[in-house]
């Protein structure tokens, strides 16, 4: 993998991890359920499959969880000031 996928792959694996987790925030009205369901989805593959994964694949999948937990403290920010989603 050279440079310039390595970066574009942050990229996307955290705006996607963002995305993913503040619908589902958003439609089943809790604030951290996201978070659980993004790392178990990730280790249940990598124990299932029987995946080692090295550092780079490791930065990216860590990149995803850190949008997914952005998501979470967004949501939770924006109900404490006082918006409602649905």
């Amino acid at each position: 993998m050279n440079l310039m996928q390595f970066m574009v792959s942050i990229v996307l694996f955290s705006v996607l991890g963002f995305g993913i987790g503040f619908i589902l925030n958003m439609i089943l009205k809790t604030t951290w359920f996201p978070v659980v369901i993004g790392v178990g989805v990730v280790v249940g593959a990598l124990v299932y499959q029987q995946i080692v994964p090295g550092i780079w694949d490791s930065l990216i999948l860590g990149c995803g969880m850190a949008g997914t937990v952005a998501s979470g403290w967004t949501i939770h920010t924006l109900r404490k000031k006082g918006y409602r989603m649905f």
